[in-house]
C-alpha cells in the first residue's frame, strides 16, 4: 500500500491557486483535462474543459475577489488532496471565508477530476446587519 505524502505540494498547485484568485477562467480551465469533471459543493458535476471553462467565469462573477490559502497538502500516486481557507469578497464589499477540501484526480499530468468540498451557503446568504 502506498501511503499518502504530507506536505508534498506540486508545482502546479500554486500556479492554479493563482489562477483562480486572480479570476482567470482560462488560466483555470488550462490545468484540467479536456473530458475532466469539476464538481463544487453539492452542485451537479461539471463536464469538459470549456464547459467547467464557463462554469468557472460564472461562479467568479458573482464575487469581488476570492484568496485561497492552503494549509495542508497530501500527495499519492494519481492524487492529491488539499485543505484551506478561502476568502471571499462578496459584490457588496462584505467578506466570509470558508473552510475547504480539494481532492484532484490526475491523468497524463492535468487534472481528470477537481472535487471541491465546501459548504457555499454563507457566501451566499444574506449579510446580516
Amino acid at each position: 500500500m502506498t501511503r499518502p505524502v504530507l506536505g508534498t505540494r506540486p508545482e502546479w498547485l500554486a500556479k492554479l491557486f493563482d489562477a483562480i484568485d486572480a479570476k482567470d477562467a482560462p488560466w483555470f480551465a488550462s490545468f484540467i483535462s479536456e473530458d475532466g469533471e469539476f464538481i463544487y459543493g453539492s452542485q451537479p458535476p461539471v463536464k469538459g474543459r470549456e464547459a467547467i471553462e464557463a462554469y468557472i467565469e460564472q461562479f467568479l462573477d458573482s464575487v469581488e475577489s476570492l484568496s485561497h490559502r492552503v494549509s495542508r497538502c497530501w500527495s499519492t500516486p494519481g492524487a492529491v488532496i488539499c485543505q484551506g481557507a478561502v476568502t471571499y469578497t462578496r459584490l457588496d464589499g462584505s467578506r466570509v471565508t470558508l473552510p475547504f477540501l480539494n481532492v484532484f484526480d490526475m491523468e497524463a499530468g492535468r487534472i481528470g477530476r477537481y472535487q471541491v468540498f465546501v459548504d457555499p451557503g454563507p457566501l451566499f446568504a444574506p449579510v446580516e446587519d
